[in-house]
């Protein structure tokens, strides 16, 4: 297989560069490219390179260089010009004058970085907490002061448009199915554990995270959007790294450490980073659910759940490229995570009979043992073809997913005189899973003489899981195996996906289509039940993106894709997960993709301030719900159903601005209307659904002598989810930073009001339920950070060939 899709890529790069090289430059034109490096021979990536007329000094036409230091003039009339540099400090440098008569290949320019020191302190521009480019909204962690000690997941808790519920579960301006990824590498995670792994990654290994709505072809076609976390690496020449450490004191306290080293030449760089992170948290579940019979009451529950976590994780990530000559680079990276938690709960529940008097109470306790761990690998090789931007990427990756857990459950039944009315119920479960994800993928990039861009590639990937779960009755002194508790359950996916990309630039107009294909042949196999399934479908997603330059301040996007959710390993593993008798968690095997159509309108004023309008129609919407069992109307079943569809109108904006050269104000707003309609539990929406809306507002204080301080606040306003109807939540955190000149310390009061916590009501036909969540997130976090080694070399960007590869991962992969 690996193979032949190597072939295919060769052959698919050949064509199309003898194609290329089949065109001609028109007689009245002609093409200047070149190469900028800096002062150590290093490319100059995403530098601006203008051409200037030598005789007036006027400016001819801008381009920017790729990650290579590479630049392009494209049909440019004879005449005498010069190149003028300048880098995102705005530093320009000009060149010599030339005479241009044929296509020329300039001489490499090299650009004098400029680096400004007062008292030893390097000067350089801070970006903004929230940038947007190209469609894609950035939150700069690295730059945040209460950020500071937090992990992944409580950041996105507070991004702008983000929304978290109560099952962990993340939507994005009211969307779900978000697929998340690390460095372009898709998680393969989704609710909860999704949520547990992200609280395991320490914001201090985080330099941003990007906010795709509409991805264009050349990503996977999962995900109704892409919140991609892109991890700090070392950019400058030499040795170099950091140390950072944070303790944090909530209820329960949370540390987190982590170094990283880098190592760079002109024929290496060599890179790696460990961190640890300890935590402790609870969650605190209060529930009241009603029990009706053709609109009669008949009974009711009034339950606590306090359930308290303490995470012990550990990321070691590595890697090297090799800068083999000026066209051929090739790298390896791989990374190794364990994290081990003990949950342990206490579950309090009153019974209340039909005549909503209280009959009756029982306890159960969890005592669970959890050793989650994964290892993955990537390799990679690049080669570019000319110095017109043709390169050819290739990337192989392995990744590997485990768990052992053991699960323990005693119920206790009493008497209101807290009287045993029965003998305990003891519950024993033991998980065993394991995935294992291969992936292959080649991608090409060209420009045409034309001012095309053209990009294809092609994927082919393949998955297999196995997980076992066994639940022993062990209420006597011989275990009991139970069946309706237990599976075995093993899935296999196979994905192989195409895409081609055009875009142009040309006056005031940057236009870009897109095309993907994606076959997908699944199957399924419960040998417990022994029962089986399997599916394969093709499907086609286009995606286009358009610009228009009003004028200099002002300009507007119109953006489309059409994009595929496929249900989570988790959301697909019939198992039973219990938080007592009366609750359990499962999956649900046969799950459809959700597909869903999205297009955006977007104004941008000075490249600061952005206004969206949005609408996205969802099909088979995967939605997590909380309904009555279909065996047992007195017990709740937490699952993942199919909707009908579920239509989002959407306005965001973000709206940046200067109150003072001393305070920055970066706010956004998200307005939208979710309607939803299906049928779950005998109970059907039609069309449900209200308008909501979330701010955010990040405040920035710079007080002098390298102090300042932030404030950041955040508003959910109601909202109808589906069946869920959400109460309003806020919260506010503070934060204060000294720097000095290798390091940095930083202080952070997170949720000062102890507010950030999620109330909601939950309505189907003959249930009610009403619950209340808090979770330990009121803290105070206090984090160093030294940085050693050749600091004051300025920084760039090193990207990696790879890409999109993992997603969906399950509780028991």
């Amino acid at each position: 297989m690996i193979r032949i899709l190597f072939a295919i890529s060769f052959f698919i790069a050949t064509t199309i560069f003898s194609l290329v090289r089949g065109q001609t430059t028109p007689n009245n034109d002609l093409n200047i490219s070149g190469k900028v490096l800096d002062e150590s021979g290093f490319p100059v990536a995403f530098g601006i390179v203008n051409l200037m007329n030598a005789d007036d000094n006027s400016l001819i036409k801008t381009e920017t260089t790729d990650e290579n230091g590479l630049y392009i003039f494209e049909g440019i009339p004879k005449g005498k010009y010069f190149l003028e540099v300048t880098d995102m400090l705005q530093s320009a440098q000009s060149g010599e004058a030339f005479a241009a008569e044929n296509n020329m290949e300039m001489m490499p320019f090299v650009y004098q970085a400029q680096v400004q020191q007062l008292n030893e302190a390097v000067v350089v521009k801070t970006k903004p907490y929230i940038e947007r480019k190209d469609g894609v909204m950035t939150l700069n962690v690295e730059n945040s002061i209460s950020a500071t000690g937090s992990s992944a997941f409580e950041i996105l808790e507070k991004a702008p448009g983000v929304n978290v519920d109560n099952n962990d579960n993340i939507s994005l301006r009211g969307r779900g199915g978000i697929l998340v990824q690390i460095d372009g590498k898709i998680t393969q995670m989704s609710g909860s554990n999704l949520a547990n792994y992200l609280r395991g990654l320490p914001s201090s290994s985080i330099e941003k995270i990007e906010f795709i709505t509409n991805p264009g072809a050349k990503y996977d076609a999962a995900g109704s959007s892409i919140i991609n976390i892109k991890l700090k690496k070392d950019k400058r020449k030499g040795t170099n790294g950091s140390i950072t450490s944070s303790y944090g004191q909530g209820i329960y306290s949370k540390s987190n450490s982590s170094v990283s080293l880098n190592h760079r030449n002109n024929k290496v760089n060599i890179f790696g980073s460990y961190s640890f992170a300890y935590r402790e948290w609870f969650n605190e579940l209060l529930l009241n659910r009603q029990f009706f019979e053709d609109g009669n009451f008949t009974g009711a529950y009034e339950q606590d759940n306090f359930l308290k976590m303490n995470f012990r994780n550990h990321i070691v990530r590595g890697g090297a490229d090799f800068y083999v000559n000026d066209k051929h680079t090739m790298g390896f990276s791989g990374s190794a995570i364990s994290n081990k938690f003990n949950p342990t709960g206490q579950n309090y529940s009153d019974v209340y009979d039909a005549s909503n008097e209280l009959s009756s109470r029982f306890e159960t306790k969890n005592n669970s043992r959890d050793s989650w761990y994964n290892y993955s690998a990537n390799l990679n090789h690049k080669v570019i073809l000319d110095t017109i931007g043709t390169e050819l990427t290739t990337d192989f990756d392995f990744a590997n997913f485990g768990n052992d857990t053991e699960q323990n459950f005693k119920t206790r039944y009493f008497d209101l005189n807290q009287n045993e009315i029965q003998s305990p119920y003891l519950l024993r479960g033991d998980v065993v899973g394991d995935l294992k994800i291969y992936g292959l993928k080649s991608d090409f990039v060209t420009n045409l003489n034309n001012e095309i861009k053209l990009e294809a590639g092609i994927k082919s990937s393949y998955v297999k899981a196995d997980n076992n779960l066994e639940f022993y009755d062990v209420s006597s002194e011989t275990p009991v195996f139970d069946p309706t508790k237990s599976n075995h359950f093993i899935y296999s996916e196979n994905i192989n996906a195409a895409y081609l990309n055009g875009s142009k630039q040309f006056g005031k107009w940057n236009i870009y289509a897109g095309l993907r294909v994606e076959n997908t042949n699944i199957t399924g196999e419960q040998l417990v039940s022994s029962t089986s399934f399997k599916d394969s479908y093709t499907q086609l997603f286009p995606s286009g993106f358009v610009s228009y330059a009003l004028n200099d301040k002002n300009s507007l996007e119109l953006n489309y894709s059409r994009r595929i959710s496929r249900p989570g390993y988790d959301q697909l593993n019939p198992f039973k997960f219990f938080l007592d008798p009366t609750t359990y968690k499962e999956g649900n095997p046969y799950l459809k993709p959700q597909s869903t159509h999205s297009l955006e309108l977007t104004h941008v004023l000075n490249q600061k301030i952005y206004t969206t309008l949005s609408f996205a129609r969802t099909t088979d919407n995967i939605t997590e719900v909380i309904a009555p069992s279909e065996d047992d109307l007195q017990v709740t079943v937490q699952t993942s159903k199919n909707l009908d569809t579920a239509d989002i109108f959407g306005l965001f904006m973000v709206i940046p601005v200067d109150i003072t050269k001393w305070w920055n104000s970066n706010n956004s707003l998200n307005f939208y209307y979710g309607s939803y309609s299906g049928t779950v539990a005998n109970t059907t929406l039609k069309e449900k659904g209200n308008f909501t809306y979330n701010f955010n507002s990040v405040n920035n204080f710079k007080l002098g002598n390298g102090y300042s301080a932030e404030i950041t606040g955040n508003y959910r306003a109601r909202e109808i989810y589906a069946f869920m109807d959400v109460e309003p939540i806020w919260f506010l955190n503070l934060g204060f930073q000294k720097r000095f000149q290798n390091s940095t310390i930083k202080l952070a009061f997170n949720d000062i009001f102890f507010t950030n916590g999620a109330v909601a009501d939950t309505e189907f036909n003959d249930y009610k339920e009403h619950f209340k969540v808090r979770r330990d997130t009121r803290t105070f976090v206090i984090s160093y950070t030294y940085n050693f080694g050749n600091s004051n070399v300025p920084q760039r960007r090193r990207t990696g060939g790879a890409d999109d590869l993992k997603q969906r991962a399950g509780a028991n992969s």
